[in-house]
């Protein structure tokens, strides 16, 4: 290809932040994406992506893009993420979080030795089928776009592409089979509601004091943020010496260590200043992934994702009707906590919300399962399933 356009660190951005805004104009006005709650970065991106094989394939234009950037707002968001493990709400949900935790860590596993041996019986790396396993899935499209480029550094090919189109495709299929499951369970079982009245009592358990957004916490919220990136620098290469990690986890543990000591402390912290940015360093940071993939290196992948990825669905499926609804206590809670299960499970913690939202819009309030699965989704399985993933890459 002779046609080749350099964009540097500026332009790249602004190109990903150009396709963010005309995602967002279709997700508002194309109900299915609103449905299956895509993200606005990933469509936008994904049309440039679409477009840039076109392209590329006619022999007009091939772009070479910096993606130095993408790697400050990847950190600066996952940063953000260790802010929000704040341990004492782990107390508030009780036995209920606990439970669900731990089956979130167990399809952790699950996905990543489903991914990882699947990969090895097609012929492909190993670690090749983590961008098939809790990468994409668990993890979500975040957790694709920082993994990805990890696992290209230990050498394994086109792994960002194919995590991040494996997140894309959790994204559908979470939703797509959490409803039917719970709503099967309701009729079959003729599970109840326990009514609005104690959806009242239960959610003020998980009310996080954010407060109105004001420049002052604006600034504290980015000197937090950045105060962490730095030091998490630090953090990581002492870990390094140790175990093969993505750099972000530095910021991670930081992020966390600060939060609850200054909550141990009995320090204020401006919390929904502190999401809104991380949300906006994400959107970018997504934007810059997206717009980079090279989807023409999918093409021998094709039928070893198809595979991998339908069994993951199976399993997902027979393990939130089967497992997770069992474990969770065979009530409504758990019905909707299911349904939730594997929008969080394929996808991401909003997918998991709205398919609870759809259920309890037409059977009524599920105050147990908007408690757990938030708190799980939202602050402790990005740890752990970290700690998975980096594990599993260095075995395989």
């Amino acid at each position: 290809m002779e046609n080749i356009v350099e964009l540097n660190m500026f332009q790249a951005a602004g190109l990903a932040v150009l396709m963010l805004v005309i995602g967002r104009m279709l997700v508002n006005k194309i109900e299915f994406l609103r449905k299956y709650c895509i993200p606005a970065p990933v469509v936008g991106g994904l049309i440039f992506a679409i477009l840039h094989v076109i392209l590329r394939s006619m022999g007009v234009v091939e772009f070479n893009m910096d993606t130095t950037l993408q790697t400050v707002f990847m950190t600066a968001f996952f940063c953000s993420v260790g802010y929000m493990a704040a341990f004492g709400e782990l107390k508030k949900g009780g036995i209920g979080v606990i439970k669900f935790l731990i089956l979130a860590i167990v399809m952790c596993c699950i996905q990543d030795l489903v991914g990882g041996f699947g990969a090895k019986i097609f012929g492909l790396d190993g670690r090749l089928g983590l961008a098939m396993g809790s990468i994409p899935l668990v993890g979500g499209h975040g957790t694709a776009g920082s993994f990805g480029p990890f696992l290209e550094e230990m050498g394994v090919e086109n792994a960002t592409t194919v995590a991040v189109a494996a997140a894309t495709y959790g994204l559908i299929s979470g939703c797509m089979i959490g409803g039917p499951i719970a709503t099967s369970k309701i009729r079959k079982f003729n599970l109840k509601s326990v009514g609005a009245a104690a959806a009242a009592t239960t959610e003020v358990s998980v009310d996080q004091d954010t407060g109105a957004m004001d420049e002052k916490n604006l600034m504290d919220a980015a000197i937090y943020i950045v105060i962490a990136v730095g030091l998490g620098t630090v953090v990581a290469a002492l870990l390094g010496k140790l175990i093969t990690l993505p750099g972000y986890i530095g910021a991670m543990i930081v992020g966390a260590v600060i939060r609850n000591v200054q909550e141990a402390r009995g320090v204020k912290m401006p919390m929904g200043e502190m999401g809104a940015l991380g949300n906006i360093c994400l959107s970018i940071f997504l934007g810059l992934a997206m717009i980079n993939l090279k989807l023409w290196q999918l093409v021998s992948l094709a039928l070893p994702m198809i595979v991998i990825l339908l069994i993951q669905t199976v399993i997902m499926f027979l393990y939130a009707s089967f497992v997770v609804f069992n474990v969770m206590g065979r009530d409504y809670d758990a019905a909707t906590i299911s349904s939730g299960f594997c929008g969080f499970g394929m996808g991401a913690t909003p997918n998991a919300m709205a398919n609870m939202q759809a259920i309890t819009n037409q059977y009524g309030p599920a105050p147990v399962a908007f408690m757990i699965v938030p708190l799980v989704g939202s602050l402790f399985i990005d740890f752990f399933n970290a700690a998975i993933i980096t594990a599993f890459a260095n075995f395989l």
